[in-house]
């Protein structure tokens, strides 16, 4: 039987037809946590560099609004891979979804609230009583807010939860919030916008898990180990190349995402989704891989806070055997 392999090097000397060799692609489907936006760049460029295609795949992208939508969209069947944050992920194991972590995207915490100066709003115990934007209601935003209000001894009740919007700061400059939960990288578009001078509480001081991982249900695992290893070997060697080719990467992204008009801002999102792509941890194993001690710390702490009501084993839920060896 004419394999994969074959079909690729017969492709590369032109002994098939290039309209054959595409139906052969096996098609892989990502669940986001956003539109096509500039720092998901890795998931958006196969068109023009390949990294999926050199895998035998073809490779879709659904959008979501939060961590909570991506999850959903692969138990509806919609899509084969969540691209999530570890508390939507806890939140849905903790409702008995059988489900595998599979690859650490940004080990760096990069969730913030963000506040103008006159609030006042110093410390997480400053946040009580305030109206606080946040994403969505199912969006790493909101569930790292609540983390930062563990804190101060403070919970929701405390605060007025807003739905505001992706990357969205105009609530807080027409004074409809007084802080509101971001990312690093809304951070940085909001100040391109004309945000001001802002006070940021990082939730990375406090607990600096993983932002995102990639996810995907338990039979999917089972059924796909060879399709979801060529999916992450592509998605490996296009964060590999945007690393080193940030540039490039700003340049394509300008092209590709929604919010790509602007290079040079571009190209800050792509720097500060380079630093959270690496940690220590990753520069010893490779990108990717998957520290189960700091998950399961991670989700001690939403145990704690409430968000999960289970003590949840991240070592039955992990499953490094689908990762690339490190380079």
């Amino acid at each position: 039987m004419t394999t994969r392999r074959h079909l690729l090097l017969a492709a590369a000397i032109g002994a098939v037809p290039a309209a054959a060799f595409a139906q052969k692609l096996d098609k892989v489907t990502v669940a986001g946590w956003s539109k096509p936006i500039t720092e998901v760049t890795p998931l958006l460029v196969d068109e023009d560099k390949g990294f999926y295609r050199a895998q035998g795949l073809e490779l879709a992208y659904v959008p979501g609004a939060g961590g909570g939508d991506a999850i959903r969209n692969i138990l509806s069947g919609q899509a084969d891979v969540a691209f999530t944050d570890p508390g939507s992920l806890f939140a849905a194991l903790d409702k008995g979804e059988k489900l595998r972590a599979i690859y650490d995207i940004y080990p760096q915490n990069v969730f913030n609230v963000v506040s103008l100066k006159q609030a006042g709003i110093r410390s997480p115990a400053d946040l009580k009583g305030k109206r606080i934007g946040v994403y969505s209601l199912s969006s790493g935003t909101r569930q790292n807010l609540q983390v930062l209000l563990h804190q101060a001894g403070l919970t929701e009740n405390d605060v007025t939860v807003v739905v505001t919007g992706v990357l969205n700061f105009a609530p807080l400059l027409q004074g409809q919030v007084d802080a509101t939960a971001a990312t690093d990288t809304g951070l940085l578009v909001g100040r391109r916008r004309g945000l001001g001078d802002v006070d940021v509480l990082e939730v990375g001081r406090f607990l600096n898990v993983s932002s995102d991982l990639f996810v995907v249900r338990e039979d999917t695992y089972r059924q796909r180990k060879d399709v979801l290893r060529r999916f992450l070997r592509g998605y490996r060697d296009a964060a590999a190349w945007m690393i080193a080719q940030p540039q490039e990467a700003a340049a394509l992204a300008a092209r590709r995402a929604i919010d790509g008009s602007d290079p040079a801002l571009n190209l800050e999102v792509i720097k500060l989704r380079n630093a959270a792509s690496v940690s220590d941890f990753t520069r010893r194993q490779g990108l990717g891989a998957l520290d189960v001690a700091s998950l399961q710390k991670a989700a001690e702490v939403y145990r704690q806070l409430g968000l999960v009501q289970q003590r949840l084993d991240i070592a039955q839920v992990v499953a490094p055997d689908l990762l690339p060896p490190a380079h």
